[in-house]
């Protein structure tokens, strides 16, 4: 019987686990529809409706929502890949993030409603679409704050560069942030090609592009990282795998023009921040929202 060679025994693994995505995909919630996501939030302690609208620029559209009162700050949620607005349904729904801010989310473009299944690689097209939707309603609030997750942070760090006057807080979650520290499996190579394309969601395909290219995004970042001046939190587990820790020590580093800056690496944490740390996430937006509202004297103030 002729030996299977290792090369070829990672790749029929590889194309095992690109099988398990297809298969796997009916039953993971990657977006939602509008009637539907809109009967979710519905479901709130404070009654509060949401509403969904589409923002339209240079060819691409940007599906989002909003739920809450306009005259608190707002905060923007920005997911990772794959992923969707979807993703962040508990945080939407929280009661005591809605009594201190409106809560608003997107579906980057690619994902959810936003033109799925069509990558746009350029995190700074990404991110003027995204400030854009954010312009909009800026007027009607006394602060914005961008929480970023995973390659969502990316983005979110990208906006605060390019926008500064835009964005009054950050927070950067499991964020991919420095060129090349990232992992990149090997079906994320094979199914660049188009015999294998095919058989992916839209939203896998999408991310499968997105990490080919986070490198040369975030190269093109690396000198921009003086333009950030809101006040930031980074949060990143010393044991993910995905997103290296590093990404977190890089950001500390050069956030050297930063309002206010909170660095926590979390021992023993993964990539799993939002599953095993959201009262820490939800303390950390109150925080930055007391900063923008309060000024330094918000520092004073419990966390509880």
């Amino acid at each position: 019987m002729k030996k299977i060679i290792p090369n070829r025994k990672r790749f029929y693994f590889s194309l095992a686990i690109v099988l398990l995505f297809i298969y796997a995909y009916d039953f993971m919630e990657m977006r939602i529809s509008t009637p539907t996501f809109q009967a979710v939030l519905s479901d709130n302690p404070l009654g509060y409706r949401a509403r969904f609208d589409t923002l339209e620029q240079d060819g691409r559209a940007l599906r989002y929502l909003e739920i809450g009162t306009d005259s608190l700050p707002l905060v923007v949620f920005i997911h990772g890949a794959p992923s969707s607005s979807s993703f962040w349904k508990t945080f939407l729904r929280d009661s005591s993030l809605l009594s201190k801010a409106k809560l608003m989310a997107v579906d980057r473009p690619g994902y959810g409603y936003s033109g799925y299944g069509q990558p746009e690689l350029s995190v700074k097209k990404q991110a003027a679409l995204i400030a854009e939707a954010i312009r909009e309603k800026r007027g009607q609030h006394p602060a914005v704050i961008l929480h970023g997750s995973s390659y969502g942070g990316t983005v979110a760090a990208r906006i605060a560069m390019d926008f500064p006057d835009l964005v009054d807080g950050l927070l950067l979650q499991s964020a991919s942030l420095k060129a090349g520290s990232e992992k990149t499996f090997l079906f994320t190579h094979i199914t660049r090609h188009w015999p294998f394309r095919w058989l992916l969601p839209g939203s896998i395909h999408v991310a499968n592009m997105e990490k080919l290219s986070h490198k040369a995004q975030l190269d093109s970042m690396a000198g921009l990282w003086g333009r950030i001046k809101s006040a930031t939190i980074l949060l990143h587990g010393d044991e993910d795998g995905l997103i290296y820790p590093e990404n977190a020590i890089f950001a500390r580093d050069h956030l050297e023009n930063a309002s206010f800056l909170e660095f926590k690496m979390l021992e023993g944490r993964k990539h799993d921040l939002l599953w095993t740390k959201r009262a820490l996430l939800e303390k950390s937006l109150e925080k930055l929202i007391r900063l923008t509202a309060g000024g330094a004297d918000a520092l004073a103030l419990p966390e509880g």
